[in-house]
């Protein structure tokens, strides 16, 4: 079941809300890739965030964690195992097979850490904005502050 959403009316209240909406789009239009590997996202505070995929069968260094701006990619590439051939299995559901998961991020959320035990892989984030884009108190002057400010006529003020 497709839905479609019409995203026209935010533009007209929202400044700045094509590159979100583009994200949304194209969340809608291209769904998570299949459920391989298994995977959770979870909130564990204000501003922080763990995504945990279930890997049996993978060692550490058989995965790898990119994070790039926006973009969070985990790759996972299983050795060579010769043994495989010579076993005999009845039932194999042990998915041992190459992937690759994309996870996108929102503006200023960065990788922590990335810890994999007892078969799962857990990704640390946190949502780190900077000060510059925090809100922040604007001091309002008076007008006799404003009038104080200003240069005297016929005073020259010299460069610093």
């Amino acid at each position: 079941m497709s839905t479609a959403f019409d995203f026209t009316p935010l533009y007209s209240s929202m400044i700045g809300v094509d590159r979100m909406i583009d994200r949304v789009e194209t969340a809608l239009r291209n769904p998570a890739g299949g459920s391989y590997p298994p995977y959770d996202i979870e909130k564990t505070g204000e501003n922080a965030y763990r995504i945990s995929l279930a890997l049996a069968g993978f060692a550490p260094d058989e995965l790898e964690v990119t994070a790039e701006p926006n973009l969070l990619v985990v790759k996972g590439h299983r050795r060579a195992d010769p043994t495989l051939e010579e076993r005999t299995f009845l039932h194999r559901g042990l998915a041992l097979r190459a992937f690759e998961r994309r996870f996108e991020l929102a503006d200023y959320v960065v990788v922590k850490d990335a810890v994999h035990a007892h078969g799962v892989l857990s990704i640390e984030l946190a949502r780190e904005v900077p000060e510059a884009l925090k809100p922040r108190q604007v001091r309002i002057a008076h007008d006799a502050d404003r009038a104080a400010l200003a240069p005297k006529p016929g005073k020259v003020r010299k460069a610093a």
